[in-house]
């Protein structure tokens, strides 16, 4: 792993992180620590996953310097508001075992369901809460996750410390283009969740350009999805459960898919979207006091 982008605030983040939503890594640092051993030095949480403790646990018994981890993680709508961010905050600061977090982020924009404009002064609010913790020292940088151009805007003209990156599904047949031009053009690094796809069926996976370029270049479709978004200058996140996949999603630098091949993903069909629109679907959230 020695291939990073650089913020725009100055810090290196390796090119590829580690995703930890998945019910499997609740309870299973063992798969946090496979991801160590491979090379994986940025990963990614949030409290809606139910996952930090188990990353905390992992990198603990890893003894790897804190110093050489970067952790990211985010907080959810229901921890959103001045009164209720310090407390979110020291709570997944307890789960991860640390006394800092490298990247911290607001995880969804908005309720949904609602047409009135409260939920950008809901944002402003927090976001001032969290630049409040990076001049404590407790939070290094500050980032996003789901905010379209119209949810950024609103961050950027109401903030004193600007957002760093912003974490949104992106892969081959959901690339969001207008939403990543906007990012790059303000100076935030786009993030791909999802970024091999998802869905019922993993429609990606079945996709006849996919299949074709996989067969080109004598490597995955994951590999070919991940390759895409790095050459468009986005930071993907994968999560795998086995070492042969946490590997191979990392062998993606030794090769460069062609102009056309670009183009040609960058405008295949609408597929293996989640079907989750941050002014429109939410997630549900997962009632779990004692990870709470």
């Amino acid at each position: 792993m020695n291939e990073f982008y650089t913020l725009s605030d100055g810090l290196k983040i390796p090119k590829i992180g580690f995703g930890t939503y998945n019910e499997e890594f609740a309870d299973n640092k063992a798969v946090i620590l496979d991801s160590i051993e491979c090379g994986y030095r940025f990963f990614d949480t949030a409290s809606l996953y139910e996952t930090e403790r188990s990353l905390g646990n992992a990198l603990k018994e890893s003894g790897i310097p804190r110093t050489d981890v970067i952790i990211e993680t985010k907080l959810w709508i229901d921890e959103m508001g001045a009164d209720n961010v310090r407390k979110a905050f020291e709570k997944s600061l307890n789960r991860l075992q640390t006394d800092y977090i490298d990247i911290y982020m607001i995880h969804w924009p908005r309720q949904t369901g609602t047409d009135d404009e409260k939920w950008k002064e809901l944002d402003a609010e927090t976001w001032v809460a969290m630049e409040r913790l990076v001049r404590q020292g407790k939070v290094k940088h500050l980032g996003l996750s789901n905010f379209l151009p119209h949810h950024l805007k609103n961050i950027l003209e109401n903030c004193s410390i600007k957002p760093v990156v912003d974490q949104l599904e992106l892969h081959p047949g959901y690339s969001q283009e207008a939403a990543v031009a906007f990012c790059k053009t303000n100076g935030v690094l786009p993030m791909a969740w999802s970024p091999l796809g998802r869905g019922r069926e993993n429609a990606t996976i079945g996709n006849a350009i996919l299949v074709r370029l996989a067969k080109k270049y004598g490597k995955s479709i994951q590999q070919i999805n991940l390759r895409f978004l790095l050459q468009k200058g986005i930071l993907p996140i994968p999560k795998a459960s086995s070492k042969e996949h946490m590997k191979a999603n990392l062998e993606v630098f030794d090769f460069e898919l062609s102009e056309d091949d670009m183009y040609m993903l960058s405008y295949m069909p609408q597929t293996a979207w989640l079907g989750e629109h941050p002014d429109f679907v939410i997630p549900d959230r997962k009632s779990n006091p004692e990870n709470i």
